[in-house]
């Protein structure tokens, strides 16, 4: 029905989902305090993956609807095309025609299939850093295949290993073991993942770049020296990687994001692939400066994320440090992607969601 012969009194509803389980579909948001299952809110199966639903009176809904699918239950909740929880919903009730697709639902509370779960190994819990004098908990997420098959793989080295698969992280966490599950089922999820926890309450040292930064003088460059010289020699030895720089990535969030970006540039030959989300560029402006030799025509793949919601300055610097790359690397292959969620908050679910679409723009995008 067109959104013009609509009655003035009237909101109708469409929905449509790819999803043709024969399941009740149910609207819930603030117009019925948020219960699930309400019978005066199913919605009408017009046929195989459509839905249709009549607000009879305008008068008595909220200005603003904020609504969510769902079927029978929030462990049957709408979800996104990737498998993420989405906001809620919002509509304004001057309108009359709501059109709406769920790409994804969850089933059982899961929003991935378990079959496809990484087989996590714990390198070491106490694996050696000659150039820090310390030592450090790594584990390897293999794809869920790993074990039955002869292939190579890319590797990506992620920074704060502590936030990147435990459920009970003090600080939450991305939940990439349940993305590379996601990503796995739809053919995106042959990629090593090789998490390295962070030092505590060294974490900031170590990730701090090896020059006068607002933070002062940091570790950064023995660190990012041990990812070069010791942890991927160590990875390509014992695992079945693809080494080239060509399948190389790195990435990490705020601090890790930025010791991310220092490691990426000082070491252009190693990383192809940089995965940087909401990076603490306030400790250090001109990171660009430190790149060995950016002009040369390396073949680099950048994915920078941040969200509105983080700081006022988040935004404006990716921008900035995009701008100054495109305009230093000049006659490079350099390939920069910019994402700014405006609602986006400094935490690691934000940054789990962010996970499958860099995912799959670094190391699948042609």
């Amino acid at each position: 029905m067109a959104a013009s012969v609509v009655p003035d009194s009237k909101i109708i509803v469409e929905m449509r989902t790819p999803d043709a389980r024969d399941l009740p579909v149910f609207l819930t948001g603030n117009f019925n305090e948020w219960r699930v299952g309400d019978s005066q809110y199913r919605l009408g199966k017009v046929k195989k993956g459509l839905y249709r639903f009549e607000f009879p009176d305008k008068q008595a809904l909220p200005e603003v609807l904020e609504y969510k699918y769902v079927r029978g239950s929030w462990d049957q909740v709408e979800l996104d095309s990737a498998g993420n929880e989405i906001s809620n919903r919002v509509f304004h009730t001057s309108g009359g025609f709501i059109a709406d697709v769920v790409p994804r639902w969850r089933r059982s509370n899961l929003s991935y299939n378990p079959a496809f779960l990484p087989d996590i190994r714990v390198i070491s819990e106490t694996f050696k850093i000659p150039q820090l004098i310390k030592t450090r908990r790594i584990a390897a997420l293999l794809p869920h295949d790993y074990s039955r098959t002869d292939r190579r793989y890319p590797v990506l080295y992620l920074q704060d290993g502590q936030n990147l698969f435990d459920d009970h992280a003090p600080f939450g966490s991305w939940g990439v073991d349940k993305r590379l599950a996601e990503l796995a089922e739809k053919g995106f999820g042959d990629v090593i993942v090789i998490s390295i926890d962070h030092a505590a309450e060294a974490r900031i040292a170590e990730f701090t770049p090896s020059y006068p930064t607002r933070l002062g003088t940091g570790e950064g460059k023995k660190y990012a020296r041990f990812l070069k010289e010791t942890l991927k020699p160590y990875v390509d030895t014992h695992f079945r990687t693809l080494p080239d720089r060509q399948n190389t990535g790195i990435g990490g969030s705020s601090m890790g994001g930025l010791i991310s970006f220092y490691a990426g540039l000082m070491f252009p030959e190693v990383y192809s692939k940089l995965m940087i989300f909401s990076p603490s560029l306030w400790v250090a402006p001109n990171i660009h400066h430190q790149s060995n030799d950016l002009r040369k025509a390396y073949d680099t793949k950048i994915y920078l994320y941040g969200g509105g919601a983080e700081s006022a300055g988040m935004a404006p610097s990716l921008i900035r440090i995009k701008e100054t790359l495109e305009r230093q690397g000049q006659g490079s292959k350099m390939d920069i992607r910019l994402a700014i969620d405006p609602r986006g908050k400094h935490n690691e679910a934000r940054w789990g969601k962010e996970f499958p679409g860099a995912i799959k723009w670094l190391f699948y995008k042609k």
